[in-house]
């Protein structure tokens, strides 16, 4: 059971749902940056970048944000859940390319604090063809999914167990985008 009373059924708006729904006006900007970072027009694909949140949410130990986004990844990846079990498990042996794999190592060193991104890493990325854009978007990303796996934490919210549970989210993400998929109603307005 939630921390605090969101005013919902916990099994019908699992994780960060239950919140978003407590607070839409609060919703809004974090489902647009979520549409912006990992569904816009981008050099690396959806599921590369989906990836790179369930990656983050896992070593946060985010049950919500991990299997969701795990969920997400697996449906935008030719390998699906094969490659993302195999990247969560082992990063330096995963058959992934080595621009997603420095990517990955960048998201890895921020998880832990940003000042753990190192010239180095960078450097890395770079010599591996990755983008200004795609360190960019890989640090911000793994910033957000910071913040959201402790938003989902910290309020202690309901996570299904099972990769089933998490399907029917893949397909309304990939088809609806974030703001739409999780139902999210409109912010009453302030008296």
């Amino acid at each position: 059971m939630a921390h605090i009373d969101l005013g919902i059924d916990e099994k019908q708006f699992p994780g960060i749902t239950g919140p978003m729904r407590y607070r839409p006006e609060t919703a809004k900007p974090l489902n647009e940056l979520a549409e912006v970072l990992l569904r816009a027009p981008h050099s690396l694909s959806a599921g590369e970048r989906e990836l790179i949140a369930a990656y983050v949410s896992g070593r946060n130990e985010c049950n919500f944000c991990c299997a969701s986004h795990s969920a997400f990844a697996a449906a935008q990846l030719d390998e699906g859940y094969d490659l993302v079990d195999q990247v969560r498990a082992d990063l330096d042996t995963a058959p992934i390319s080595a621009k997603l794999r420095a990517l990955l190592r960048i998201a890895g060193a921020v998880q832990v604090s940003g000042r753990h991104v190192t010239s180095d890493l960078v450097a890395d990325a770079r010599a591996a063809g990755a983008t200004d854009l795609e360190i960019h978007d890989t640090v911000l990303i793994a910033a957000a999914f910071c913040m959201y796996n402790r938003y989902v934490d910290g309020l202690g919210t309901f996570a299904p167990a099972g990769r089933d549970a998490y399907a029917e989210s893949a397909r309304r993400v990939i088809e609806l985008g974030y703001g739409a998929a999780i139902r999210v109603p409109e912010a009453e307005p302030a008296d």
